[in-house]
């Protein structure tokens, strides 16, 4: 496993920074505070994509019957992580998370401290650069013959082409079976402040961002058959009516879809 980088930012310190966490350091704020500075909005986002995981793998857990998830390119913990909502729902729920960053990795492995008896929870290191690698591995934990959620929560942009992002996706929808589902959002380029932005971002040594279109991030799921409300800003995918989450659109939109 790779050596921490301390003297470059690193998207998912960065994450973590627009989260509230503490594990990252004074050049992650710097290039987080760069972002911020052109789209305050962006400390929003990241903190109602947590809460759209925690609903949509709370939903596919209780309503779906979904036992296994694949959450690719997971970052830091924080509140409420994935294994955390899938097995307080169902204790025998497998989750495999995927990353390359040292420091996620280390976070993860100390995770599987909490799992519950009933289930599994395991990490791969892995750059889902690779998808092929991922399935792989993750078919010595996860039954590839039964329902799998892939999990993409806003790290395509990462990718420097989207035709890219997509194959990547749809490499690993290939490999699931049937009823499997995908859930998936990404920062939009609706606002002008969000490209200037992502813009200014790029400039800060962290890798660059790109942002996605709406109908962009629908093509992620072309094929798919999307589980109401559809395709929305994330903070409205169903949210509770006493929750922040039915304020003003976030510029990041996401969904959830079931392979038919």
């Amino acid at each position: 496993m790779a050596d921490i980088n301390y003297d470059a930012p690193q998207s998912a310190r960065i994450w973590n920074y627009w989260q509230g966490g503490k594990d990252n350091y004074d050049v992650d704020r710097a290039a987080g505070d760069a972002w911020i500075a052109f789209q305050p909005e962006i400390v929003s986002i990241a903190k109602e994509s947590r809460q759209f995981l925690m609903r949509a793998v709370r939903q596919l857990t209780a309503e779906a019957g979904i036992r296994q998830f694949l959450d690719i390119g997971t970052g830091l913990p924080t509140l409420q992580n994935t294994h955390e909502v899938a097995q307080e729902v169902a204790p025998d729920s497998k989750i495999v998370y995927v990353d390359n960053d040292p420091l996620v990795l280390t976070h993860a492995r100390a995770l599987m401290m909490n799992t519950t008896d009933e289930g599994v929870t395991s990490c791969i290191d892995a750059d889902y650069h690779d998808p092929e690698s991922i399935i792989s591995d993750a078919r010595a934990i996860l039954n590839f013959s039964q329902p799998i959620a892939v999990m993409f929560m806003g790290v395509l942009g990462h990718v420097a082409e989207y035709e890219d992002a997509v194959s990547i996706t749809r490499r690993v929808m290939a490999a699931v079976p049937s009823g499997s589902y995908l859930i998936l959002w990404e920062n939009t380029n609706v606002t002008e402040t969000a490209r200037s932005a992502a813009a200014e971002y790029a400039k800060s040594g962290a890798i660059p961002y790109r942002l996605c279109s709406v109908e962009q991030v629908g093509g992620f799921f072309d094929g798919l058959e999307l589980v109401d409300p559809g395709l929305v800003a994330i903070n409205h995918w169903r949210a509770d009516a006493d929750q922040p989450g039915t304020s003003q659109p976030l510029d990041a939109a996401g969904a959830v879809g079931r392979k038919p």
